[in-house]
Formats: structure tokens, sequence, C-alpha cells
């Protein structure tokens, strides 16, 4: 699994901080990948191949899975045991409990002996406080990524709330920083909230932030890089519809590298910009 300062050097080394999401759903991939056994897998397979020199991370999530039950679950096992270890393998489960469930969560997820998969990191919703994070942070090495601001027009219901330690979404970023800080803590931030990066940079500094909504959501990767990039680059931003559905014709692989190579490209002239690379 990727430490901090691997996840760092993988970005300069491939000139790129994208983070390929697999939001895989079997009614939108090519019609003729239906002859295989796994048609998610396959599809998956050949995703990765196609991109995995472009990317520093994948993404697979959860519910495109356990929608289909007991296949569903092995896409998500195959699908893991082939990603490059390397690459930050992410699941996004978003999940968001207490107790002896959230311990059984970290096991599904993190320990390979139970479940047949052992993700980097996974997405955790963090309304019910601290114990509902350190299950998951008992695992030596592994991340939790917070939603923190989402890019959705339902983040504003509770995300700008103001109590008395600021809004919600600056409590919840203090609060969870304190549990274990850069170097295990991450935070989802879409892409949509341009300047509001500015903001959040002043409770997160250091923490990577994972960005979805660049693509198909139509944010903005010029202005993430402009308002959430550190020194350190401490951005993942995401891709999904944009890329692996770039083709619904057995061309789709090679039209998901052209996706991906422009958002590479895009990136390397970002982190050239300033001065990381």
């Amino acid at each position: 699994m990727p430490t901090r300062q691997q996840l760092i050097d993988q970005i300069k080394q491939k000139k790129s901080f994208l983070c390929v999401g697999l939001d895989t759903d079997i009614a939108k991939i090519p019609s003729f990948l239906h002859s295989y056994p796994d048609p998610v897998f396959e599809f998956n397979k050949r995703i990765i191949d196609a991109t995995k020199d472009l990317c520093v991370a994948y993404k697979p999530n959860a519910a495109f899975y356990e929608s289909r039950g007991l296949a569903g679950w092995q896409s998500l096992i195959s699908t893991w045991q082939y990603l490059p270890k390397e690459t930050l393998s992410i699941i996004d489960a978003k999940r968001g409990d207490i107790g002896n469930t959230s311990d059984q969560y970290a096991q599904a997820f993190f320990d390979e002996a139970a479940s047949g998969m052992s993700f980097d990191s996974i997405t955790v919703a963090p309304y019910m406080g601290h114990d509902s994070l350190t299950s998951y942070l008992v695992y030596e090495g592994k991340w939790i990524i917070v939603l923190a601001l989402t890019s959705n027009a339902g983040s504003r219901d509770f995300q700008y709330l103001q109590t008395e330690k600021g809004t919600v979404y600056e409590a919840v970023i203090n609060r969870t920083n304190q549990l274990a800080g850069k170097d295990r803590v991450m935070y989802v931030v879409g892409a949509t909230q341009g300047a509001e990066f500015t903001n959040i940079r002043k409770y997160a500094p250091d923490n990577f932030l994972l960005v979805p909504g660049v693509g198909a959501q139509g944010g903005s990767l010029e202005d993430v890089c402009r308002y959430g990039m550190t020194k350190d680059c401490g951005l993942l931003v995401n891709a999904s519809r944009s890329i692996i559905y770039a083709s619904n014709g057995e061309d789709f692989a090679e039209a998901a590298r052209a996706e991906a190579l422009n958002l590479q490209q895009a990136m390397q002239q970002e982190l050239e910009k300033a001065g990381i690379i």
C-alpha cells in the first residue's frame, strides 16, 4: 500500500494526479463483453491495462458491485486483485457506522484473509463522530477519506450549517484531522466547489483531497489546482464516466486511454506550473 511519500513520488513520476473511477454499470458496458464469464471484471481489466501508466489511483464504487449480489462481489474482488499494487486503491463505500458494525465494514474492505480484498483506503461518512472512523485506522497504513464538502446540490442542506466551531464541514475537517493527520486522512471535496478550496486549505493544509466532479460533472481542473494544490500536489482528481464510458464500442479501452491521456497532459501542465515537476 503506498505511503504518502510514495504517492507523491508516483505523482511526480507519472506527471499525473489522476484517479480513475471504476463505477462500472453492467447495463452500460459494451455488449460484446457479456460473452465473458465476468463481464464487469473484463471491462475493468481492460480499462486498467489502458490507463495504469497515466493514473496514480483507482476507485471502484461499491454500490455498482453490491447491487449485483454474489456476482458483483466476485467482480470487485477480482478487480482489487488485478489493480497495480503501486497505485492507490480506494473503495468508495461511504460507510458511517459505529462499534461492531464499523469493525465489520473495515474487515470487509481491509482484511484480505476474511474477504479477499485489502484496499488501501476507504471513503467514510463522519457524521456519527470519531468512533465511526477508528475501526478503519486500526489497520496499519490504511487511509480514511472523509466526506467533507461534496459536489451534489444537496451539500448545502447540512455541510454549510453554522456551528460554534464554524460550518459543519469545517468542524468535520478539524475534528477528523486530529485522529491521524495528513499521512492517513484525506478529504472528499467536490470539484464544483471552486474557490472554496482556499478555505479548506486553512483547515487541511497538507492533507490530500480526493476531488470528484471533473469531467462529466463539469468541474474545472484549472480552478481545483489554482485553489487547492499544495507543494506536494495534495490532490487526487477523480474521473469516472468521462473515461470509462468514452466509447461503447470494441474500442472502449482505447477511447478511455485517450480521455485519460488528455487529463494527464493537463495535469502535467498544472504540476509544471506549480514547480512540482
